[in-house]
């Protein structure tokens, strides 16, 4: 008496990689991005696995952030200095009176260079609002 074994599967060739044009990629995306819609459920119909269609919304949220955000500043140096010695003769460090200071302190100052080469010298005193708009101002030029 002969026993049946298990079938045998002969694999001739792997499937071809599907290619998705940049399109198509941001479609199924959209796709799986509406109110009450299922991602899980977008990749099925698609016939990709959820972890590419989580992917592609990466990439796509990186590629808009990347777009839409202007490239982050790169740090620079900092060095403490003491009072007027990072200063030129002809451009002395503006001294900011604060009424809270203790009676006999040296007001500190904070000299900032920035890579186009302006330098802006405040005292600690100052607002830090103000400090925002000015440098925000001088990187728009």
């Amino acid at each position: 008496m002969s026993v049946r074994g298990a079938p045998i599967e002969v694999i001739t060739r792997g499937e071809r990689r599907r290619i998705w044009t940049p399109e198509q990629k941001r479609d199924i995306v959209m796709e799986s991005l509406e109110p009450g819609g299922s991602p899980v459920a977008v990749a099925r119909r698609h016939g990709i696995g959820s972890g590419l269609l989580y992917t592609w919304r990466r990439q796509l949220v990186e590629d808009h952030l990347k777009a839409v955000l202007p490239a982050s500043p790169s740090f620079v140096p900092v060095a403490a200095l003491a009072d007027g010695e990072g200063a030129a003769a002809d451009q002395p460090v503006p001294q900011v009176a604060s009424s809270d200071a203790m009676p006999g302190a040296v007001p500190a100052s904070i000299e900032i260079v920035l890579p186009d080469g302006v330098t802006v010298r405040v005292g600690a005193a100052v607002d830090e609002a103000v400090l925002r708009r000015v440098l925000s101002a001088l990187g728009r030029r």
